[in-house]
């Protein structure tokens, strides 16, 4: 009994520790959100800017004598080069460690480092300029040509090698090896910012000739490009701005002649296959400058009669200018009808149905360019047949044949061609749906004042048995009683009745004919038939 207490009490004793050892957990009594809330991002920046504070400086280190001083620089080495051996490639550690030893004026030791990490990878433009900056920093002016020969040589589209290296020359004084750098630069056919580098270099030094020789191989620069499995030689640089910085030198050097005659050069170069307004709008402003006015309105009405007009808004807009401040009042409205030209053959293009578009364009041509300019528009327009046979469709668009018609007979003075519009409008009109009697009695108007009695009375009579209508009787009718022909007046009455019985008018009208005539008789015969029709549209009358 004595043992078992012990297991009991020993049982007790470990319990009572375990619950000694277990922390209470404090309840929480106030479950409500806090007034001011943290977010994680703000715990985040916290902790980083205290580990920051918390960050002690480091010793500073007074190096007193020599043997302090080697082991220094033992330790540093030591860490650089294990830096370098744990990864090759990081260029930034070879830099800082030449550096490093560039700031110990150990120079022949920093070159080693330079070299080797140029071992590793010669590509690296950056090392190639540090490299040659260490020298020239150092007054080792051979060994930075050295370096920079090394480098243009290794890596000749790099720019920034050949750029640096001419100034370099170029501040030593040395006007010729500079030159010759820049010669070795140009045979690579670089971009256009090389050659504008080379041409203010020997600007700088007043040699216009050597200027003028380089933009000559600069604008017609060629190079070999591979095209498939041939090679092509190719032009470098066959811009037109390339062309107008040239004539522009010209000029500004006050070679006047020169200047014009680059620019003839580029017009004839690029022909009329790649015309481009700024080279003629440049063109025009030179020859504007030189007070050349006849010359400027040749070289803009030129381009513009070739350079699609869509292409051509900055040459619009400078030609109005020119004209506004040296031109005459003609000239001006020349450029606004041209511009107006445009507009409307952008409308037409787009919807060539647009008749209202159509007027005001042939309006528009009509008042200022020759006859066989408005022909051509007028054929264009009539062209753009309606799609649909209905009579609404038509309405507007057998204007354009009235017009037409009316233009040839009175500006023109073409009665040939206008009874020929007049013919081809009549064929054209579908007469079994519908006509316009109008248009057959401006025929027969027309013939009648060409003097032509026979051809009007055919084109009438052919538009009645086609297609009879209350107008083309009433106008054949008018026409008749205006030459007196009394007999084909009662005719054209009798086939307007059969026509239409219903059409009181008619009856009176006749009747009213007869009346006049003195055959009262006639005219009796003629009112007691009517009012005995079955059918009519106003008996009272």
């Amino acid at each position: 009994r004595g043992g078992a207490c012990a297991d009991s009490g020993g049982k007790m004793a470990s319990t009572a520790a375990g619950k000694q050892r277990i922390p209470k957990v404090a309840k929480v009594k106030n479950k409500a959100p806090a007034e001011v809330q943290i977010t994680a991002e703000q715990l985040l920046r916290e902790a980083k800017e205290r580990e920051l504070e918390l960050l002690p400086p480091p010793p500073q280190q007074k190096i007193t004598d020599v043997e302090e001083l080697n082991d220094y620089k033992l330790r540093k080495r030591k860490t650089f080069e294990d830096n370098i051996r744990k990864n090759r490639t990081v260029i930034s550690n070879w830099i800082k460690y030449a550096q490093w030893e560039e700031s110990l004026k150990e120079i022949q030791r920093a070159r080693s480092i330079y070299e080797r990490a140029l071992d590793v990878d010669y590509r690296n433009v950056t090392l190639w300029l540090k490299y040659a900056e260490m020298e020239m920093k150092n007054r080792q002016v051979n060994h930075a040509r050295n370096i920079w020969d090394r480098a243009i040589t290794t890596l000749p589209r790099v720019n920034q090698f050949w750029y640096k290296y001419t100034y370099m020359e170029e501040m030593l004084g040395n006007v010729a090896g500079s030159r010759q750098v820049f010669e070795r630069w140009m045979e690579w056919q670089p971009e256009e910012q090389a050659w504008h580098s080379y041409i203010n270099f020997e600007l700088r030094y007043k040699e216009v000739d050597r200027a003028r020789s380089i933009y000559e191989r600069y604008i017609l620069s060629r190079a070999w490009v591979k095209v498939s499995i041939l090679a092509a030689l190719v032009l470098v640089h066959p811009e037109v701005k390339n062309w107008i910085k040239y004539a522009r030198f010209e000029e500004k050097h006050s070679y006047f002649a020169h200047a014009r005659k680059v620019y003839e050069r580029a017009v004839e170069f690029f022909g009329e296959e790649h015309m481009d307004e700024h080279l003629y709008v440049a063109f025009a402003k030179f020859e504007e400058n030189q007070k050349e006015f006849e010359r400027v309105r040749v070289i803009y009405k030129y381009a513009l009669d070739r350079i699609p007009k869509q292409d051509a808004q900055n040459l619009f807009k400078n030609y109005t200018i020119f004209e506004k401040k040296f031109g005459d009042r003609r000239g001006i409205e020349d450029i606004i009808v041209s511009k107006r030209r445009f507009q409307y053959e952008e409308e037409v293009k787009a919807n060539p149905h647009n008749y209202d578009a159509w007027f005001d364009y042939l309006r528009l041509v009509e008042s200022d360019t020759d006859a066989e300019t408005v022909r051509e528009v007028y054929e264009r327009a009539i062209a753009n047949v309606p799609p649909i046979q209905e009579k609404r469709h038509w309405k507007r668009y057998i204007y354009l044949w009235i017009n037409y018609a009316l233009y040839e007979e009175l500006e023109a003075k073409a009665s040939k061609r206008t009874r020929q519009v007049y013919q081809a409008c009549l064929e054209l009109l579908p007469h079994k749906k519908f006509t316009f009697a109008k248009m057959w009695l401006l025929y027969a108007q027309f013939e009648i004042r060409q003097k032509n009695l026979p051809l009007a009375r055919r084109a009438l009579g052919t538009s009645i048995g086609k297609c009879p209508k209350n107008k083309l009787f009433k106008g054949y009718i008018e026409l008749e009683l205006q030459l007196r022909e009394f007999d084909r007046c009662r005719k054209l009455y009798e086939k307007f009745l059969e026509f239409a019985p219903e059409n009181c008018t008619s009856w009176i009208k006749f009747a009213e004919l007869e009346t006049i005539l003195g055959d009262i008789d006639r005219a009796r015969a003629i009112y007691e038939l009517a009012i005995s029709q079955p059918r009519l549209d106003m008996p009272e009358v």
